[in-house]
C-alpha cells in the first residue's frame, strides 16, 4: 500500500484504485500548481497527477507523475535519454475519486 503522507489530507482532486496485477493499493492527487518541476516541466506535460508509491521515501519523492483514468494509469517512471518521459501503463481497478 502506498497512501499519501497525511499532511496532504483530505486530500483534494484525487483519489485511490488498486494496481491489478500485484493487487496493492495507491492513492493520488493533482500535482499542486505551485510545485516547481525545473528542467523536467516538459517531461511531464500531460500528467498532472502524482501517484504516491512510498510509504516512506528516503532517497526518493516518494511519489511519480502520472494520468490516472478509470482502468488504467500512466506512470511516468524515468527520463529517456532525448527527454521523454519513460511511462509504464498499469490496469487498475477500484478506482475512486474522492469527495472534495
Amino acid at each position: 500500500m502506498a497512501y499519501a503522507p497525511s499532511h496532504l489530507y483530505p486530500i483534494r482532486e484525487g483519489g485511490s484504485f488498486v494496481e491489478k496485477s500485484c493487487g496493492k493499493f495507491f492513492e493520488y492527487d493533482l500535482v499542486p500548481a505551485d510545485h516547481s518541476t525545473g528542467d523536467h516541466a516538459a517531461s511531464v506535460s500531460g500528467y498532472p497527477h502524482r501517484v504516491w508509491v512510498s510509504e516512506n521515501p528516503i532517497n526518493d519523492s516518494g511519489w511519480r507523475y502520472a494520468l490516472v483514468k478509470t482502468t488504467v494509469a500512466y506512470i511516468v517512471t524515468d527520463e529517456a535519454d532525448n527527454g521523454q518521459p519513460v511511462v509504464e501503463k498499469w490496469s487498475i481497478k477500484g478506482h475512486q475519486i474522492y469527495a472534495n
